[in-house]
């Protein structure tokens, strides 16, 4: 189950890439910029989408996000663009949602992408079984793998989930050497306060992780909530400046090297 294939992304990995975001989610982030990606069930509009997936085939109709589709069908579609992967570097992302959440569909999936020798990259919140990862570790050149909040409560309150399987998952991915990139999503009054910045940051070099991508809080998918009846709570935040500047700052009292992603 999908709700989009995004082409010539740059912002999911290195290089041009095609990103497939497959359908639901076991977290309810109240931040979560794709509202559409959480339910594992196809979804009405509640009124005809003019500005998103307008264009998309991926899409039923106007009114309907979410469609069921094959492996082979999504390999046709990103085989079109290999040139363009050959010249920068770039492959797959598969992100979501939740990609382990249909471990089996991603599996094959990354199977027939390594028989093509595409890049692979799997874009994750860390909240699965283990048995998850050890399934498709091997497939995967690199993941993307988000640390929001470091309190257990904290992240209970505002993904729906206990964070603990999140940091094992970490400590357990790092130990097999695999190539792990961290993003932190900077929301305002939630991942931004000063303590949870250096609980993360400390975790993360005691594992010697060295870098961290900051993804800075963008407020503008509000109308997909509107959209399909759910309310944003974050639509009168900002993320300013100087304070992606003060949170590039603070990690790096960890030792942290940090990157802004998708930040103009």
């Amino acid at each position: 189950m999908i709700f989009d294939i995004k082409k010539y992304t740059i912002h999911d990995g290195p290089g041009i890439r095609t990103t497939i975001f497959l359908k639901g989610c076991p977290l309810h982030c109240q931040w979560c910029q794709n509202p559409e990606s959480m339910s594992f069930r196809p979804e009405r509009l509640d009124r005809p989408s003019r500005h998103f997936y307008v264009n998309s085939p991926w899409v039923t109709d106007r009114m309907t996000i979410g469609k069921l589709i094959s492996v082979n069908r999504i390999i046709d579609e990103i085989m079109k663009d290999t040139v363009f992967y050959k010249a920068s570097g770039g492959g797959i992302t598969i992100s979501g949602g939740e990609p382990l959440a249909q471990i089996d569909f991603v599996d094959s999936l990354l199977k027939v992408c390594k028989k093509n020798r595409l890049h692979t990259v799997i874009d994750t919140s860390g909240y699965a079984d283990w048995a998850c990862f050890e399934k498709i570790r091997r497939q995967t050149d690199l993941f993307l793998y988000d640390m929001k909040i470091f309190d257990r409560k904290a992240h209970i309150k505002y993904t729906g989930v206990d964070n603990t399987i999140i940091f094992e998952n970490l400590e357990k991915l790092i130990a097999t050497r695999a190539k792990i990139a961290i993003r932190f999503p900077l929301i305002p009054q939630v991942t931004d306060a000063v303590a949870n910045m250096r609980a993360i940051g400390n975790f993360l070099s005691k594992n010697k992780i060295r870098e961290i991508d900051i993804l800075p809080f963008n407020f503008l998918c509000y109308e997909k909530y509107n959209r399909i009846g759910k309310r944003y709570p974050f639509r009168s935040s900002r993320t300013t400046r100087s304070r992606i500047e003060s949170t590039v700052k603070e990690f790096s009292k960890s030792g942290l090297s940090a990157k802004i992603e998708g930040w103009a």
